[in-house]
């Protein structure tokens, strides 16, 4: 039995108003029927059986079965209520019935996928009367989850998780029928995560709130995450608290579930601007594991580029007034920028890889600056 992989090498598509993700590749989906096939003929020997496709559904999966099963067989159709939309039908009936007569013969259905097990009770109740000499279940994929009945599958493909999905046969109102890979809806439908980076002094926290008002987005500043947490004493920050109390870094396990935390406190939102995280390459994985977990993603690194000399000015400048003694003094100012594009550059290729970086030039008027981000977002 096969246990789902999702694979990243093909994209995210629409259909209708819903989103999919990609969660089956062609090739898995013709590994588990391989194994199907040679599970099902060393059974079966040389025995002639009946293959009965469960339309509209099993079409490709039954057309796919029989070129590959090396010993003569049948091969027929039933048709029983389709789905609708999102919902399975409660009224399952026999719409086209078998055209020959099963009495003594071995029945394979197969099946495109059991998840309720409705649609193979009412298989069971149609085969009730046919005299059958064996009637076996194969299934090419499977939602243990959902499953509600006791019927015995005899051969499962892939199991997948509770969602609905589309491709190889599956429809969303009649359209991904014809896709040969498997996609997985996304709950979560429209997002707009950004990452946004800048060297001390570019005005990443002014950028951020401008941002955060214009796309109604969630600021998530790493730093106020664990104040907040550290202040109100929850486990994480507690947690956390005991590393740094030790001079120890903190483990960026805690980190993403203090992130975690944030984005669930904020499951309605229209995306997310993280501010300080992440700042390794290790980070940036786990931080785009976490998304996917929300079935979202990062959709751009911003990085505001100012020149350095730009910077110490203005920090020099900020320390005036700012009473912070890394403000004050400039080789304290110089060793911080230095830090920054030490970190960004390793951040920068992970984000290329995915075309995902936007550097932006982070000199000018603050409304001039708002513009050049925004003609990024808008075109993401």
């Amino acid at each position: 039995m096969i246990i789902f992989a999702a694979q990243n090498k093909f994209r995210v598509i629409k259909l209708h108003d819903k989103f999919f993700k990609p969660l089956i590749s062609a090739a898995q989906i013709e590994k588990a029927i391989d194994r199907l096939v040679k599970e099902i003929s060393a059974d079966l020997g040389d025995e002639i059986p009946v293959f009965v496709g469960i339309l509209n559904g099993s079409f490709m999966l039954t057309s796919d079965f029989v070129k590959k099963y090396p010993k003569p067989c049948e091969v027929t159709f039933i048709k029983l209520a389709s789905y609708e939309g999102l919902q399975s039908s409660e009224d399952i009936q026999r719409l086209i019935g078998l055209t020959q007569d099963l009495t003594g013969r071995t029945v394979i259905i197969l099946e495109d996928i059991i998840d309720t097990g409705k649609t193979l009770a009412e298989v069971y109740r149609i085969f009730k009367n046919e005299k059958v000499k064996t009637l076996k279940i194969a299934t090419l994929f499977y939602k243990p989850e959902a499953y509600k009945k006791d019927f015995k599958l005899h051969y499962v493909g892939i199991e997948i998780p509770d969602k609905f999905i589309v491709g190889y046969g599956l429809d969303y109102d009649n359209l991904g029928r014809d896709l040969p890979e498997v996609y997985q809806i996304k709950e979560t439908q429209h997002m707009t995560n950004l990452v946004l980076f800048g060297p001390p002094g570019a005005g990443k926290g002014t950028q951020a709130e401008f941002l955060k008002e214009k796309y109604n987005l969630v600021h998530i500043s790493t730093g106020d995450v664990f104040r907040y947490n550290i202040k109100n004493e929850t486990a994480l920050g507690m947690l956390a608290k005991s590393y740094m109390d030790k001079g120890a870094l903190v483990p960026d396990q805690v980190t993403i579930d203090m992130l975690n935390a944030e984005v669930e406190k904020n499951a309605d939102a229209n995306g997310f601007i993280f501010d300080g995280f992440p700042r390794t390459d290790a980070q940036a994985k786990a931080l785009d594991e976490l998304m996917d977990t929300k079935d979202s993603a990062i959709n751009a690194m911003i990085a505001l580029e100012v020149d350095d000399e730009v910077l110490v000015k203005r920090l020099l400048e900020r320390g005036k007034t700012s009473g912070r003694a890394d403000d004050a003094d400039e080789s304290i100012i110089r060793n911080r920028i230095k830090e920054y594009y030490n970190k960004t550059a390793i951040l920068k290729d992970y984000y290329s890889a995915q075309n995902k970086y936007f550097g932006v030039d982070g000199v000018g008027s603050i409304e001039d600056i708002t513009v050049r981000l925004s003609g990024v977002i808008d075109n993401l």
